[in-house]
């Protein structure tokens, strides 16, 4: 990988208004690229809110499309690496929730939610795909808030060549300093297992029906330890500078570096579906 500045962004996201979403994370992307960031990373479904009913009309006249080559656009004007949620409305099918990729001068990608909450089981479709990207001179994965629960996506992620996994969030409920404790209990063990950078954010803010999202963002090196933290009530940008030079001493250390030492012979049982039953 190399060194690179990266935007964790907690916001607000209204439901329903796509423009108003929009407009402010163009107004945020100019001020990440403003101060050097190369990825921008915005949480969970920030462009269309974070609902669980009404998606029909989301976009209106406009369909998601239209959205997709309005984030390319910033990409490009920005130069920013450009992450942000939406909901990805398919016709005759069930949504899915979906994290964007915009590449400046490339393709705008997607990242689908593999693992879905029991709430959003009844109204989106999950993904069934596990990816990575790779641009910029760094190889990154990104992880949909209940993902992150699944410690064997993270692997797989770092196993593909992930040097760094993004945690974009929609998580209600709790203090911030809840939350950031929340986190820490699964978070660290992602970072520290694989021997990679996390980056995590959340909606910020008291939105529709007085449901209220911390404003809560982490960036945890390969070793596990905090980076860079923020925990409030309010919107925020969180800056870190990701280091190379940390990154591979971490993974060059025989005691730090855990993955090579995996036995994949022994975890067969993990593959079958329902409990494991003792021999």
């Amino acid at each position: 990988m190399k060194d690179m500045l990266v935007a964790a962004v907690c916001m607000e996201a209204v439901p329903f208004e796509v423009k108003r979403n929009l407009d402010l994370t163009y107004e945020i992307a100019l001020k990440a690229a403003s101060e050097g960031a190369v990825i921008a990373c915005f949480p969970e479904l920030s462009l269309t809110g974070y609902m669980l009913d009404g998606l029909e009309g989301i976009y209106g006249s406009e369909g998601g499309e239209e959205l997709l080559g309005y984030l390319g656009d910033i990409a490009n004007e920005t130069g920013l690496i450009l992450m942000a949620g939406l909901v990805e409305v398919r016709k005759g099918r069930r949504p899915m929730i979906a994290h964007s990729v915009a590449v400046p001068g490339g393709p705008v990608m997607l990242h689908r939610k593999t693992h879905l909450s029991p709430q959003e089981k009844r109204v989106y479709e999950a993904g069934d795909e596990i990816r990575v990207f790779s641009e910029k001179g760094s190889t990154f994965g990104i992880q949909l808030c209940y993902e992150g629960h699944f410690p064997e996506i993270s692997s797989i992620m770092a196993l593909m060549g992930a040097e760094v996994i993004f945690f974009p969030h929609a998580s209600p409920r709790g203090l911030p300093d809840e939350k950031i404790t929340s986190w820490l209990r699964h978070l660290r063990a992602r970072a520290y297992d694989n021997s990679i950078y996390v980056v995590a954010c959340n909606q910020a803010g008291t939105l529709r029906a007085g449901v209220q999202f911390p404003g809560v963002a982490l960036v945890l090196k390969p070793d596990g330890k905090i980076l860079a933290s923020y925990a409030g009530q309010g919107p925020h940008i969180l800056f870190a500078e990701l280091k190379a030079g940390l990154f591979s001493e971490t993974r060059g250390h025989e005691m730090k570096f855990f993955l090579p030492s995996r036995r994949p012979e022994l975890y067969a049982g993990i593959l079958k579906s329902g409990p494991m039953r003792p021999v």
